[in-house]
Parts: C-alpha cells; sequence; structure tokens
C-alpha cells in the first residue's frame, strides 16, 4: 500500500452538513417566494420561475449532500437530468399521478403543467447551486 493517501472522511462530511444548511436556506426561500410573494406584490414571473429557480438549487445542493464525492460538474448533470426528468413526467397523466400533483406537496415537488421556461429556469438554478458551492468552498478555504 504504497503511496496510498488515507481516507479522509471528514471533508466529505462537512461539505455534505454545509449543502444540507444551503438547501434548507433555500427550500425556506423558495416555500418564502410561493406563499408570500403575491401578497408582498411580486411579479408572477418573479415568483413562478424564482421558485422554479430555487427548487433547481435545492436539486443540486441535495443531490451534493447524497454524493459529496462527486465534482461539482457530476452533481449539476445529475441535477439536470432530474430537473429534466421531473419537467417531462409533467406530460405524464394516470389518475394516481395527477391526484398528488393536486397536493401541495406534489405541486412543490412535481409541479403541475409542462413548460420550456421551466426548464431555462432549472439551468439558472443549477448555475447558482454551482456559484453557492464554490462559494462555499472557498469560504472554507480562506478560513483554512
Amino acid at each position: 500500500m504504497h503511496g496510498t493517501q488515507p481516507v479522509n472522511t471528514i471533508a466529505p462530511l462537512r461539505t455534505s452538513l454545509v449543502r444540507a444548511a444551503l438547501a434548507l436556506v433555500v427550500i425556506a426561500s423558495g416555500l418564502g417566494l410561493r406563499w408570500y410573494g403575491f401578497p408582498l406584490g411580486l411579479p408572477a414571473f418573479v415568483v413562478k420561475y424564482g421558485g422554479s429557480l430555487l427548487w433547481a438549487t435545492m436539486v443540486f445542493l441535495l443531490v451534493g449532500v447524497l454524493l459529496p464525492r462527486l465534482s461539482r460538474t457530476q452533481i449539476a448533470a445529475i441535477a439536470v437530468a432530474i430537473a429534466i426528468l421531473v419537467e417531462l413526467s409533467r406530460l405524464v397523466h394516470t389518475p394516481w399521478l395527477d391526484a398528488f400533483r393536486l397536493t401541495a406537496a406534489g405541486a412543490l415537488l412535481l409541479g403541475r403543467i409542462f413548460s420550456l421556461w421551466n426548464i431555462v429556469a432549472y439551468m439558472i438554478g443549477i448555475a447558482l447551486g454551482v456559484w453557492l458551492d464554490r462559494l462555499m468552498e472557498m469560504r472554507r478555504a480562506d478560513k483554512g
């Protein structure tokens, strides 16, 4: 075993915890936007696509929590695949799936209506997640 490096389990755990904390902030922001956006007078565009953007940021962060050893590019690719599959799932209609989509959880997790603009918002949200993740890493390196 000459030349092998010890397994560092602390760094991935710390990364996952920071990503989980960021995901909770993003979730709270998304819920706040959806619940209070219209009462605060925000434009429908901001409420609708801001929520989609934050949903995709959350997906990126949660994939990173579950798979902390993957590169940001790999995490982003998985998040993109999940986001596109969820959007495409809106084209599928079965009684049980449509019933779930009518619930608050179903609307927040899966959405109701297919839109190519959602995919654009998802890509921006995933890019935001990549940026936040890089920022987190740079701050950790500065504290060193």
